[in-house]
């Protein structure tokens, strides 16, 4: 029987809170998102106060919609004797796998009242019908 000493539980108790903090960050930079769906269209909204429509980069590739940016928002309040100032900033990346009906080539976006609405047309059946093959003899 192997015989643990009290340090070698020590150490990953301690590094704990660290050991997920860049995904946590990462958590708290990426905007929220909502993705739905009718007969015609995906469509994902991120909200995306303060961040404008130059600061968006939008792309589609091999199936995947991503959208990369910055966010920069300061907010500053004065007083007769207090002074505040907020600021968020930092960029952020989200990516979404387009379902296989999803015409990618098609993508539509709006930025309006801070919130971005990506728009995805589904498409058709290539082939609605089944047709049948011929066989032919060898």
């Amino acid at each position: 029987m192997v015989e643990k000493s009290h340090t070698a539980g020590l150490w990953p108790s301690i590094y704990e809170p660290f050991r997920s903090m860049g995904h946590r960050m990462a958590e708290w930079l990426a905007p929220a998102s909502d993705a739905s769906s009718n007969d015609d269209n995906y469509r994902i909204s991120m909200e995306l106060p303060g961040v404008s429509e130059k600061d968006i980069d939008l792309s589609v590739h091999d199936g995947v919609v991503t959208v990369k940016g910055e966010k920069s928002d300061t907010r500053e309040e004065k007083g007769d004797t207090w002074y505040f100032t907020e600021r968020q900033y930092g960029a952020f990346s989200r990516s979404f796998r387009l379902p296989v009906d999803a015409d990618g080539d098609n993508v539509q976006a709006e930025l309006r009242d801070g919130v971005l609405e990506i728009s995805v047309p589904k498409r058709g059946p290539d082939n609605p019908e089944a047709r049948k093959i011929e066989i032919s003899k060898g």
